[in-house]
């Protein structure tokens, strides 16, 4: 048996959330919490364990909210800004428990580096700025968290190239277009798996819900939970309904037990 794993969703908003600054979009005047998502970014939790996919502008928002206290690190599906530009509220872990493990793409790393380089500075730091611990993350190279297995699963964002990760039982895959079927073997038979559905139109760096579905068919989970959603899908309650029976929109700080 392998350890229970918690997945808390901590937003499950497209890059503007929802609802978007002055939209007078019906789901974005709607009344629902399950309507109001922050960007997206999920924790994935166990024994005393905590590490964050994503961490994007509402990180210290999401981090009050669970009243989190300690942060093992951060795993970055890629560059953009709605998942990375958190970063520097890693200040309040760093302070208690010193460098913060970073787990990304080379790419995603360089992109950091320039936006955020006064965290990555050897000389001159400034101080109270936070720092990290930089671990490349290489597709078809698994590796540890904690006792747990990672295994990067490689798909693209456009011309992006974006990293999923399964963790036991569970897969998370955000800001996906395209994935070969060599990567969702990878992913093939996990109990709970999250994907990006962004709207009903066609886009062209996301899965539309059609393609989102149409994913889950392949991957064949127990459950799938669909993630990084716009004002543009619809409500909440209303999609819901439409959805096949094991597949439901992920709404924020919904928590899982795997």
């Amino acid at each position: 048996m392998g350890n229970e794993v918690k997945i808390t969703f901590l937003g499950t908003g497209t890059s503007q959330g929802i609802p978007v600054i002055g939209s007078n979009h019906p789901v974005c005047l709607s009344k629902n919490p399950k309507d109001k998502r922050l960007r997206v970014s999920v924790m994935v939790s166990w024994d005393d364990y905590n590490y964050v996919i994503d961490c994007g502008p509402d990180f210290r928002q999401q981090m009050l909210t669970h009243k989190v206290t300690k942060m093992d690190g951060i795993l970055f599906t890629h560059e953009h800004a709605d998942h990375t530009s958190g970063i520097d509220d890693i200040r309040p872990f760093f302070f208690r428990q010193g460098d913060i493990p970073i787990y990304a793409h080379k790419q995603v790393v360089a992109s950091l580096k320039h936006r955020f380089d006064y965290i990555f500075a050897n000389k001159n730091r400034y101080p109270g700025a936070p720092a990290v611990q930089v671990n490349l993350v290489d597709n078809n190279h698994p590796f540890k968290l904690g006792n747990m297995e990672v295994i990067p699963v490689e798909a693209y964002h456009n011309r992006l190239q974006v990293f999923g990760y399964r963790i036991q039982d569970f897969a998370y895959l955000t800001d996906i277009k395209t994935i070969s079927d060599q990567e969702i073997e990878k992913i093939k038979g996990v109990k709970v798996l999250t994907v990006n559905a962004l709207r009903v139109e066609p886009h062209h760096s996301h899965f539309n819900l059609e393609e989102a579905l149409h994913f889950i068919e392949k991957v064949k989970p127990e459950k799938a939970y669909l993630t990084h959603i716009s004002h543009m899908l619809g409500f909440h309650d209303e999609v819901e309904k439409k959805l096949p029976n094991n597949v439901h929109l992920a709404y924020d700080n919904l928590i899982i037990n795997i």
